[in-house]
């Protein structure tokens, strides 16, 4: 009978205990989130305990999620649109919940800017900044170009008459929150500015004509529509200073002049080589025919002699050709001396 009593008793005492822990841990439930479900209940933010007590085996922060779903409500965002769900499924995926709420309600205020939940949150998850963005969709950014710090001064263009300009250009651009996701940045608008500059530049006549009108640079340059496909779109451009450079045309023209001297004189060179080659070979061609001419000469002798031993020259045959030879040579010297005289006189002239 004892016995049974005991184990009665300590059947209670252990009831007892577990109600206690039970208690015990209602009551840290009910510490630890009372604050919040207070906050949510008072203000429609519509987060219950059970809401609560899911974030934590969730692994969701709950001050972060009740915290953006009261900012959500009291500044008037649609509780169908931001709903609790959602704020925890961003913040699961790595998002920044605060940082969207606020976005949103920045562009609510704004009333500019046609941007709804799920929007801002894929923004966000693609690495953007999403309150950066309204806040570029509603107070445009003004973008140098050439950036400051690019190590260039200006955007230089050359007209066709040859000179060059130095353009520095304003553009002022503003965020297209339906682009922003796989847009191009503001690299990309840089650098199609400048080659929309360059080639408006190029374009003109008279390096005057821009001078006078700076305005058909940015009306040339808007034309071409170079933020398709970007995260922005381009108010504006501005011409803030154009200064001449130099004298590129004539520059080119005086290298180009310079090269085909040397080409000319390269080509001189060649055909003056030619022509030395080929006198060369003229008197080769003459030394061979002195050469034959001598052989040729040398061969008279023992005809002559031979002419003797056969009979077919007599010796007074041989005394006229030794005549008309003496002759001939007398004619020759002659003919030397003629020309060494005109030519004597042809210098002293």
């Amino acid at each position: 009978m004892l016995l049974a009593q005991s184990n009665t008793q300590t059947i209670w005492l252990v009831v007892l205990g577990v109600i206690i822990l039970l208690g015990l841990v209602a009551l840290a439930i009910i510490i630890r989130y009372f604050r919040w479900w207070i906050q949510s209940k008072f203000t429609g933010a519509g987060i219950g305990f059970l809401d609560l007590l899911g974030m934590t085996f969730r692994k969701v922060s709950a001050p972060v999620i009740v915290r953006s779903k009261i900012m959500a409500i009291q500044a008037g965002l649609p509780s169908d649109e931001v709903t609790t769900k959602g704020l925890e499924a961003h913040y699961l995926a790595g998002g920044n919940v605060p940082l969207v709420i606020r976005a949103l309600i920045a562009a609510r205020k704004a009333k500019l800017v046609d941007l709804d939940f799920k929007l801002a949150a894929a923004i966000d998850l693609a690495g953007r900044d999403v309150l950066e963005a309204v806040r570029t969709s509603v107070y445009p950014k003004v973008i140098d170009c050439p950036v400051r710090g690019s190590g260039r001064d200006s955007l230089d263009g050359i007209a066709k008459n040859g000179i060059q300009l130095k353009v520095k250009a304003r553009v002022t651009v503003r965020a297209n929150l339906q682009q922003l996701i796989g847009g191009a940045t503001e690299e990309t608008i840089i650098a199609r500015v400048g080659e929309g500059i360059v080639s408006a530049i190029g374009s003109a006549n008279m390096h005057g004509d821009v001078l006078e009108n700076p305005d058909r640079i940015s009306k040339a340059v808007l034309a071409r529509r170079l933020d398709s496909q970007t995260a922005f779109e381009i108010v504006s451009i501005d011409i803030a200073d154009v200064d001449v450079g130099d004298n590129i045309g004539a520059r080119l023209q005086a290298d180009q002049a310079e090269a085909d001297m040397r080409v000319a004189q390269a080509n001189a060179e060649g055909r003056r080589a030619m022509a030395v080659a080929e006198e060369q070979e003229m008197l080769a061609e003459i030394e061979e025919s002195r050469s034959k001419v001598v052989e040729a000469e040398a061969e008279v002798p023992k005809a002559i002699s031979q002419a003797f031993r056969e009979g077919t020259l007599g010796i007074l045959d041989y005394y006229k050709l030794r005549n008309v030879q003496a002759d001939t040579d007398m004619r020759t010297s002659i003919a030397k001396s003629g020309k060494a005289g005109r030519s004597k006189k042809g210098q002293a002239a």
